[in-house]
């Protein structure tokens, strides 16, 4: 009696197939990792510190009451040029920057579709399409959260920095001129709607920070999946330490408009204490993927482009069991490449399809594991 035949599973790929040096480049050992984050961190610091410099026209138009945002703004460069250097050391990180970037700039992918860099800019980054189809709730409340940090950091950073001033041209008002960088770009009456909306744009973007806050806060005090896999520190401070900011900012104006400057000085410095705690916080916590985004957006191109060869759609590579399409080949070996860089030696997995993978594992299951309690 001739046993029935069994399905071929994907098998390690041997020792000299698999490339034991990513990218054909000697490990970076970690004490090499944090000498070039060391020294990418501090080099950013020092550009910095210099664009503040002369952007504010050798500080004659800085304002020394905003030190603090400026110093947790030096800190915040540092971090995220420390953090970000270490994660695109790691070999599948590596390989995510490369190609995404390389796609970014590509003059190739330009010519083979012209607007598709610009879509993903507005649907990845801007709009976060993505995001809608697990829920138009989150969306929504992602894109009140995302439009008002966007709006708060145009407006707070060039101000700190010195690169924005607002004089007045008469000098008690209502006529205001915004200068950058020492010129004059902008005139306006402090007493019409654009004057309204430029005084008052800080405030705007905390209404919209403050609700989609609010809205995250509650779905993590809520859903059963948020709270099981939630984490204080990483989850939930960064939501809290947003709506202190926008409160606390909306109490200064409050304070200004209704109660005559009484508490401004209190509130202020809370309002400067959780906006420097939050900027030093960003690249060790959970907004660092705002950093990792744009990286994301290559590989998205890479991913769009690689489907289309010549202006037409390129055959996809098909799943080695089932004979379904996957994705493109060029797609399909960036993945077996992370794979074999993170030194995962069962990168054949990548052409199979996911219905694929999940019954390989069941059978590899029922042979090698329950059998063993018969």
């Amino acid at each position: 009696m001739t046993e029935p035949p069994q399905t071929a599973e994907p098998t390690a790929p041997e020792p000299e197939a698999t490339a034991p040096v990513p990218d054909g480049r000697a490990p970076r050992t970690p004490a090499a990792v944090r000498r070039r984050a060391l020294l990418a961190g501090t080099a950013v610091s020092a550009l910095l510190i210099l664009a503040i410099v002369f952007g504010s026209r050798l500080l004659r138009d800085f304002d020394s009451a905003l030190l603090p945002y400026a110093v947790a703004t030096v800190f915040l460069a540092f971090g995220v040029a420390h953090r970000y250097t270490v994660w695109v050391s790691a070999p599948g990180a590596r390989r995510l920057f490369r190609q995404g970037w390389r796609s970014f700039f590509s003059a190739a992918n330009f010519r083979k579709a012209p607007t598709a860099l610009p879509k993903m800019i507005a649907t990845y980054l801007g709009f976060q399409k993505f995001l809608g189809a697990r829920s138009h709730a989150r969306w929504a409340a992602h894109q009140l959260l995302f439009w008002g940090c966007v709006l708060a950091a145009l407006i707070t950073f060039p101000l700190t920095w010195g690169w924005f001033t607002f004089t007045s041209g008469t000098g008690d008002g209502p006529g205001y001129e915004m200068r950058i960088w020492g010129f004059k770009v902008l005139g306006f009456d402090s007493l019409n709607i654009l004057g309204w909306l430029m005084f008052h744009g800080l405030d705007i973007a905390a209404v919209l920070v403050i609700a989609g806050a609010s809205s995250f806060l509650w779905r993590r005090m809520r859903d059963r999946g948020a709270i099981t896999g939630q984490r204080f520190a990483y989850d939930l401070i960064p939501l809290i330490a947003l709506v202190v900011i926008s409160v606390t900012g909306l109490l200064l104006t409050f304070s200004s408009i209704f109660l005559h400057g009484g508490g401004y000085e209190f509130l202020a410095i809370l309002h400067m204490v959780s906006v420097v705690f939050t900027l030093i916080y960003i690249p060790f916590g959970k907004f660092f993927h705002i950093v990792q985004r744009p990286a994301a957006v290559g590989m998205q191109l890479f991913k769009y482009t690689s489907r289309r060869k010549d202006g037409a759609a390129e055959e996809l590579r098909a799943c080695r069991r089932c004979h379904e399409p996957i994705d493109t080949p060029a797609y399909v070996d960036n993945l077996r490449g992370t794979m074999r860089d993170l030194k995962l030696d069962f990168d054949e997995w990548a052409e199979y399809c996911p219905r694929c993978k999940r019954v390989l594992r069941g059978n590899a299951y029922l042979t090698h594991v329950k059998k063993g309690f018969r």
